[in-house]
């Protein structure tokens, strides 16, 4: 997921600034690469808890139904590397802790929710976030 998101970030530097409007909602890169990093420190922190056996913590992301003023900002060759070490550092967290996993843990997992397998192929629709925006 976060090769996808980022090879399609890789062309945001020529975003027109135009926000893209899909499913009565509005994305821009900056607003993409958002979603896609709060998505993966959301689910991280359920899988944290649970796993802890503590209760989650809600989030009180105001997700995609805001797009911030800093979200229609330019997308520079900066902002890319930004999202390039931010994005592929969460990808290697979640790599990292998934691998410590038994499969027992990784279906059967502790708390409510989903199983930790299906959360992890939950947060590949991530890339519904990049796949919005048009360049």
């Amino acid at each position: 997921m976060v090769e996808h998101v980022l090879a399609l970030a890789a062309t945001w530097t020529r975003w027109d600034g135009e926000p893209a409007h899909v499913d009565g909602r509005v994305y821009t890169p900056h607003k993409a690469v958002r979603r896609v990093a709060d998505h993966l420190v959301d689910h991280l922190a359920e899988m944290e808890a649970r796993l802890a056996g503590r209760p989650t913590q809600p989030d009180h992301w105001h997700a995609s139904a805001t797009t911030t003023d800093a979200d229609r900002a330019p997308f520079t060759p900066d902002d890319l590397d930004e999202a390039r070490s931010r994005l592929t550092r969460l990808a290697r967290i979640w790599a990292d802790r998934l691998d410590a996993l038994t499969p027992e843990q990784l279906d059967d997992s502790p708390g409510e929710g989903w199983s930790f397998r299906e959360l992890a192929r939950h947060l590949g629709e991530s890339v519904y976030y990049a796949d919005a925006v048009v360049t």
